[in-house]
């Protein structure tokens, strides 16, 4: 895996992420520590965004704020 400092990261981004894209891991470091680490996605950590959706529709139909509003709530931070 490679290692590049964080300006060289910031001025060669785009083409960080073309290595990325074939398959690389690339360390970014900061004053030599290292910071972030640029990495393709985990194919099985890749989520539907629609059954995103449904799992939140089913969550809230579960739940309820009982007597509170969102509208309340935001109201009351505001005081």
């Amino acid at each position: 895996m490679e290692t590049v400092g964080a300006y060289e990261a910031k001025t060669h981004l785009p083409k960080l992420l073309e290595r990325v894209f074939k398959g690389e891991r690339i360390t970014i470091t900061k004053h030599g520590v290292p910071v972030a680490v640029l990495q393709p996605p985990d194919p099985e950590k890749i989520v539907d965004t629609q059954s995103v959706i449904i799992e939140l529709r089913k969550f809230r139909d579960r739940h309820s704020l009982g007597e509170l509003s969102i509208r309340g709530m935001l109201e009351e931070g505001r005081r």
